[in-house]
């Protein structure tokens, strides 16, 4: 697959702490990618690159063959959409207010609210299944509810690209798969989704493509099936597990071994599916 998103020789960080040196990887377009790799190496570092929200010291992030530094703020929202880690809501807004909020970089002085804002505001609240809580105030509402309401503010804004910062993190395992399955969802309909997850087994279910990253930098990349295996989750995360096919869906799946236990007997290669 193409990469209309990539990273090229690349650092990264905070003031003067580098977190990545000369990264480069690619995001394959229309892809499901899954960043993943234990706290601290730099995953969410990579993501708010890869969205402007960081510029490289050096090297650059490639955005449909240019640097991205070289958009305007409105070009580059309406190709890439950034759900945070966490967000606050301005106090005493309404659902469809806050999601009609995504609308902002299609406006101008120009051409205000038209009907195709209204359409895209509705379109997201129905896919989010928030309609019916279209009125309520986003501050009565349960946490998984509200991170809905940002998940629709997203597809509001309406871009092809949509990178999702740890966005399941404190919600219930519900949530947390009802979120994916969105997710999903909006990958099926032909966007880009890329995600930094804590979750490996989510990580294996719902993505196509992971990037695996270890003190700031790409250990590998590839489909779940080819690069997850008990050397790279031992490797990477310091933790002995097998891998084994999910029940439901055959895809890889990581289940911990008792750190007390005798190393685990090599398990031949097994066979997985691509997904349910």
């Amino acid at each position: 697959m193409n990469a209309r998103l990539r990273a090229e020789n690349a650092t990264i960080g905070y003031d003067r702490r580098i977190i990545s040196s000369e990264l480069s990887v690619d995001i394959p377009d229309g892809s499901f990618t899954a960043i993943i790799g234990p706290n601290g190496c730099g995953k969410s570092t990579l993501l708010r690159a890869l969205s402007r929200v960081l510029t490289p010291s050096e090297g650059r992030i490639v955005l449909d063959g240019r640097s991205i530094a070289s958009y305007r703020s409105k070009d580059v929202a309406h190709r890439v959409g950034l759900l945070p880690q966490s967000s606050l809501a301005p106090d005493g807004i309404r659902v469809a207010d806050l999601v009609a909020r995504g609308r902002a970089p299609h406006q101008n002085l120009l051409q205000q609210w038209r009907t195709s804002d209204e359409d895209a505001v509705v379109r997201a609240l129905e896919a989010t299944r928030l309609t019916d809580l279209s009125d309520r105030l986003v501050d009565e509402l349960s946490g998984g509810q509200r991170q809905r309401v940002w998940v629709a503010m997203l597809l509001a804004q309406d871009t092809s690209i949509m990178l999702l910062d740890e966005p399941t993190t404190f919600l219930d395992i519900a949530h947390q798969y009802e979120l994916m399955e969105l997710f999903r969802g909006f990958h099926d309909d032909g966007k880009s989704i890329i995600a930094v997850l804590h979750d490996l087994n989510q990580a294996a279910r719902y993505a196509d493509h992971l990037i695996v990253m270890r003190d700031g930098d790409v250990v590998t990349t590839g489909a779940p099936e080819a690069v997850l295996s008990a050397e790279l989750i031992e490797s990477v995360f310091g933790l002995r597990a097998l891998i084994v096919p999910d029940p439901a869906t055959g895809t890889p799946s990581v289940v911990p071994l008792d750190p007390r236990s005798a190393p685990a007997t090599p398990t031949p290669e097994r066979e997985f599916s691509h997904g349910a």
